[in-house]
């Protein structure tokens, strides 16, 4: 064995040799401390990851900070943006079936604020009730207070409004562009048009319709249109037509002294509703009494017990079974009684009268018997084929039910055959006419512009057309010789029909306040136009000769209406009269000479 040599020593196989190194030479700092970063020396790894979370806690922080500054820093384009975004969308024009304008949007400022803008609040709501005088000091205050991005100063401000605010050179103050919802013609067709509110959203009539077919829809989900994006909405109306409606029933009120008044033109074969009126109404531009009760739709959303003028739909029910013709005779020599109730005639003629005399002497007894001989059952039946039991449904939202009785017995039957016991809508009682009128078909009234092959696509037929002719030969003998005398108006062959209800309150029917009703065709041979005029609470006066019933006021006032509307609607006054205006009618045998009174 070899003797140990401390100088002859080799490296074990665990035991690695480690060369001395040359010292590093000096040089940069940076440099050394990156050298030192890349060693994977262990006692270096805790100084490391120290320096890297330094490193991120520093980025964070600064990336921080500038999300607090920009969050705090007030943008102006985003405040923008959510201004215009609340601003009011634009909407269709509505013009009338001849491309008049009824409605239409105007390009208006509106001013807003940026609270977080303003430096001394309570000069710049000061200054601004000052150029803006009807603005709430203390309501500007708590809004100018909020934490909101914007807030509304003024809504559709006035150029004038605009330019002395500009003049404040108040920061914060902004300006912004909107639509605003404007009628030329003031409260004329109000009714029809309805409005919008501050949003340029539609409340009632029409500006509501439009909104529910589609446009709410589009502007909620932020489809924001201009008007010229959009096709003009072209409605039934006849914006002059419904202007001397408007005039004439004005008149009418102020001469007969009523309460309210109501009239429409319809044209029976296609359910177009061509002019209505409803007075007191109120101004689309301004709608603050559009709430006030007195101010309603009396053609759509009030309900009327409409008098005798709902004897016409009595004497088609019978005559259409079949129960009587026009040769028949109804027993009226006396009152009718039904136990402790008595039914008599206004002009009791204590006599039988035939089916025309019974039409032209508005006769109570008669036409309570006609509806008996076809009993409850086949009147309420009839009444609500021709859509006398269900709400009218238009393109106008409001509307009302009928009042229809709970318990309908034979007494019901009876009365309802002469207008009294159920209450409709007088625009709902117009269908029914023009069904009488236009050969027989039930045309649902419409406020747009259509042609009769559309309108009568879907419409039922709800009487035989030699009814219909029998109802119009009634209607024209009653202008001739009856109660309907003030519609008999030389070249314009008209028929009518009067009626006059009482009014009801709190059950108990009060015989000087009443409602009187006047419904017309013209011409009576082959009909075009219907007009119902509805007079609310008339009174006698001279010229009436104390009286108040239907053909002193409301018959008056259809008269005057036809007189003035006839050329406007492209049909003048015919020279002669028809030669066989009624041939069935006339193969009967019967003339136009039945007798007849003044009745009411």
């Amino acid at each position: 064995m070899k003797p140990f040599d401390p100088d002859d020593r080799h490296p074990g196989p665990f035991v690695q040799m480690i060369e001395p190194q040359a010292p590093a030479p000096r040089g940069n700092g940076v440099l050394r401390l990156l050298r030192n970063l890349m060693q994977t020396r262990i006692d270096k790894s805790t100084r490391r990851i120290r320096f890297v979370a330094f490193g991120f806690i520093a980025l964070y922080l600064v990336i921080g900070g500038k999300l607090i500054w920009l969050g705090m820093k007030p943008d102006t384009q985003s405040l923008r943006r959510a201004a215009s975004e609340a601003v009011s969308a634009s909407r269709p024009d509505v013009v009338d079936r001849n491309g008049e304008v009824l409605a239409s949007d105007v390009r208006t400022m509106s001013i807003f604020a940026e609270p977080r803008r303003i430096i001394d609040k309570d000069e710049a709501v000061e200054l601004l009730t000052a150029v803006l005088p009807g603005l709430n000091a203390r309501e500007l205050r708590e809004r100018l207070a909020s934490r909101k991005g914007f807030v509304w100063i003024k809504r559709a401000a006035t150029p004038k409004e605009r330019e002395e605010v500009f003049r404040l050179g108040l920061p914060g103050i902004v300006f912004v562009p909107e639509n605003k919802r404007v009628y030329p013609n003031g409260p004329l067709a109000s009714h029809v048009l309805g409005f919008t509110n501050v949003d340029n959203q539609g409340i009632a009539g029409i500006e509501k319709y439009i909104d529910n077919q589609g446009l709410g829809d589009l502007n909620r989900a932020g489809f924001q249109m201009s008007a010229a994006d959009l096709k003009p909405v072209q409605l039934s109306l006849d914006l002059k037509v419904t202007h001397a409606v408007r005039d004439e029933l004005l008149k009418g009120m102020e001469r007969y002294k009523a309460k309210g008044g109501s009239a429409a033109i319809m044209d029976v074969n296609t359910g177009e509703v061509v002019a209505l009126a409803s007075l007191p109404d109120y101004d689309p531009n301004n709608p603050t009494d559009a709430l006030d009760p007195n101010r309603i739709n009396r053609m759509s959303v009030g309900v009327y017990e409409m008098g005798s003028t709902f004897k016409a739909l009595t004497l088609a029910m019978g005559i259409d079974a079949g129960k009587v013709t026009l040769r028949t005779s109804i027993d009226a020599r006396g009152a009718l009684r039904y136990g402790r109730f008595k039914i008599g005639d206004y002009h009791a003629q204590n006599r039988a009268l035939t089916v025309p005399e019974v039409f032209t002497y508005s006769s109570n007894i008669g036409t309570a018997r006609i509806a008996l001989m076809s009993g409850v059952d086949a009147h309420k039946a009839f009444l609500r084929k021709m859509g006398q039991l269900d709400r009218v449904r238009t393109e106008i939202p409001e509307s009302a039910e009928p009042i229809v009785p709970r318990h309908w017995g034979e007494l019901n039957t009876m009365t309802i055959a002469f207008g009294h016991g159920l209450a409709v809508a007088p625009l709902q009682a117009m269908m029914a006419v023009a069904a009488l009128s236009n050969g027989g078909y039930l045309i649902n009234p419409t406020f747009l512009k259509r042609s009769e092959e559309d309108a009568k696509k879907d419409a039922p037929r709800v009487i035989k057309p030699e009814t219909s002719e029998a109802l119009r030969y009634l209607m024209r003998l009653n202008a001739e010789i009856g109660s309907a005398k003030a519609i008999n108006i030389p070249g314009y062959y008209a028929g009518g029909k009067t009626g006059t209800a009482e009014k009801n309150f709190h059950g108990r029917y009060v015989k000087d306040r009443v409602l009187t009703t006047f419904t017309a065709i013209w011409p009576a041979d082959k009909p075009r136009y219907l007009y119902l005029t509805v007079m609310d609470e008339p009174q006698p006066t001279p010229e009436t000769h104390g009286y108040r019933t239907a053909a002193w006021n409301a018959g008056a006032v259809t008269g005057r209406l036809i007189e003035r509307t006839g050329p406007l609607l492209g049909a003048p006054p015919r020279l002669e009269l028809p030669q066989q205006p009624f041939p069935l009618v006339a193969r009967l045998g019967i003339g136009m000479s039945q007798p007849g009174s003044t009745g009411h």
